[in-house]
């Protein structure tokens, strides 16, 4: 989840607002998931390009790829990078690609907006363990806060204003007897929220692997796990595709589903291969990479942890009502 102050911040803003507009002609153009690589090439095969972010999240996909799951179902694989969701979502909506990985708040806010998504397959989730999970909420060795009740009140950073890590941040900080509506969030990448913690700019920052076993490395101490605290099976992520994709090219559709979900069972069986793949696809030292801490990847979305991240999203402000769950669930 790799994203300086207020100039970075607003250089993202002009990027979304752009991807949006770009997204808006697409669709008054009708050509929503229109284009699509050839279905039969290759003796059958059929090309996909995957938007992804170079994060841990999203190691089994790299892993299903070498294992050749994806082979098997008939799919040439080209795996895309991206900086996140607000570029892997229009483009997938838009058909430069034909399936993208983001997160779970990130999909609701879309589908919100009418953008026609659906998802396809389970994608990450937290380990349901506090103090044990790829998120969390760091501060410095000597901050007097120490507890997510202590983080009312203060400035965090957050690589996203208004959106997973701010609900689940005020969640966990609410369920603590503080008010989240105090709190003042700064938007910055998340390389820089471990610095920004250091030389005080923040109080405290929310950040994920590896940047959570960076910053404690350097002696950051966790005093929230946001993840786990919200929900112990919480479906951070998801992998979809356009509707219209879906409705088009559903073998297609049900081959990456089926490849995905032995993807993800096998990173999940095999935690030193997921490791190991980081080194393909990240610049992470070898020796975070072999401390940080692994999210799990359950093979079924978390139903039940997706609706509460749509409560969440409403109680916030950033919806207005609550999305279509079964328009967007698998």
């Amino acid at each position: 989840m790799t994203r300086p102050p207020a100039p970075a911040g607003r250089t993202r803003r002009r990027r979304l607002t752009a991807c949006l507009l770009t997204l808006s002609t697409v669709l008054l153009a009708g050509a929503c998931g229109s284009d699509t690589p050839d279905d039969a090439a290759d003796g059958g095969t059929t090309k996909v390009k995957i938007g992804v972010i170079p994060i841990v999240d999203v190691a089994p996909i790299y892993l299903g790829v070498r294992q050749g799951f994806f082979a098997a179902e008939g799919l040439e694989v080209t795996l895309e990078t991206a900086q996140g969701g607000a570029a892997i979502v229009p483009g997938v909506v838009s058909g430069q690609y034909q399936f993208g990985f983001s997160n779970t708040t990130s999909l609701l806010l879309a589908t919100s907006k009418g953008l026609p998504l659906k998802v396809v397959a389970s994608g990450v989730a937290s380990t349901g363990e506090p103090g044990k999970d790829f998120g969390g909420v760091i501060v410095k060795a000597g901050s007097p806060i120490r507890s997510a009740k202590d983080l009312a009140g203060k400035k965090v950073a957050v690589n996203t204003l208004k959106n997973i890590n701010t609900t689940t941040v005020n969640k966990v900080v609410r369920d603590a007897g503080g008010d989240p509506s105090t709190i003042q969030y700064v938007e910055l990448a998340f390389p820089d929220i471990v610095p920004a913690v250091a030389k005080g700019d923040v109080d405290a920052g929310q950040v994920v692997e590896p940047f959570l076993t960076i910053a404690t490395g350097q002696g950051d101490r966790q005093v929230a796990s946001n993840y786990a605290g919200t929900d112990p099976d919480l479906t951070v992520g998801m992998y979809f595709t356009a509707q219209r994709y879906a409705t088009e090219h559903p073998k297609v559709v049900s081959g990456f589903t089926a490849a995905m979900t032995k993807s993800l069972e096998y990173a999940g069986a095999h935690p030193d291969q997921a490791r190991a793949t980081l080194a393909t696809y990240t610049k992470i030292e070898p020796a975070v990479q072999q401390s940080l801490v692994l999210p799990r990847w359950p093979a079924a979305v978390d139903r039940e942890s997706v609706q509460l991240l749509a409560e969440l999203a409403t109680q916030d402000g950033l919806l207005t009502q609550q999305p279509d769950l079964g328009t967007l669930l698998p």
